[in-house]
């Protein structure tokens, strides 16, 4: 896969590209991640990409010269391109799962009071990682970035994505390790026991138990997935 992430900070993604799983999947060459500035596509002497509003309000808007431009250097047939806004739908899992499939994602992070409106002609999706602000799509970018490639075959060990969260609208089942007792509180006995469909099972009704509780909004969509009653 081929990831090209379009930002105006590339420098913020140093120490995210060179850590953890990221790079041992960089490393692997699974992936190919390129972190372009776009303000070097600015025609302007002083590279600014910005301006003020028409109609007046508050916070400078990025202008579309310069990362329309950037947009049509970096795409080609096969690419997807995304832009990372609070108001585009909110990132799922799912969505990650479409997108591990994907040959080339362009990946625009935005600043300021955003983008130029127009900017919706040029890109395929808007994405939110939720429902809150922050200084810039930086971050929901490199969320995008992390959940993708973990996915792509052989990043990781296909037995950890097994059963995840969010997988089948759950969250995940309660994990274990030693001590077998701290503090009072024991490793439930049936982990011990040996008995893996005793064990499956036990696992399933926490995941059920635990979605029900604290994920109320995706519990309705197993519910109705499954057709159970959800009374």
């Amino acid at each position: 896969m081929h990831i090209t992430v379009l930002t105006l900070f590339p420098k913020l993604f140093d120490n995210f590209l060179n850590q953890s799983i990221v790079k041992k999947i960089i490393e692997k060459k699974i992936v190919k991640i390129d972190i372009v500035n776009f303000r070097k596509y600015s025609k302007q002497k002083t590279k600014r990409v910005d301006d003020y509003q028409f109609g007046g309000g508050p916070g400078m808007v990025i202008a579309l010269p310069s990362i329309v431009t950037a947009i049509k250097k970096y795409r080609v047939e096969n690419s997807k391109v995304i832009l990372l806004s609070p108001q585009g739908k909110t990132y799922t899992q799912a969505k990650a799962k479409a997108y591990a499939e994907q040959k080339h994602l362009i990946l625009i992070a935005g600043h300021y009071e955003g983008f130029d409106e127009r900017i919706l002609n040029y890109v395929d999706e808007v994405v939110s990682v939720g429902d809150y602000i922050l200084t810039g799509g930086e971050i929901p970018t490199m969320t995008v970035i992390e959940t993708v490639v973990r996915l792509l075959d052989n990043a990781i060990n296909k037995k950890s994505l097994h059963s995840e969260t969010f997988d089948d609208n759950l969250l995940d089942y309660p994990v274990y390790t030693k001590p077998l007792e701290f503090e009072g509180y024991q490793v439930p006995k049936i982990l011990l026991s040996g008995n893996h469909q005793l064990i499956e099972k036990y696992r399933k009704e926490k995941q059920i138990e635990k979605t029900k509780k604290h994920r109320k909004d995706i519990y309705k969509k197993y519910l109705k997935e499954h057709k159970y009653d959800k009374n």
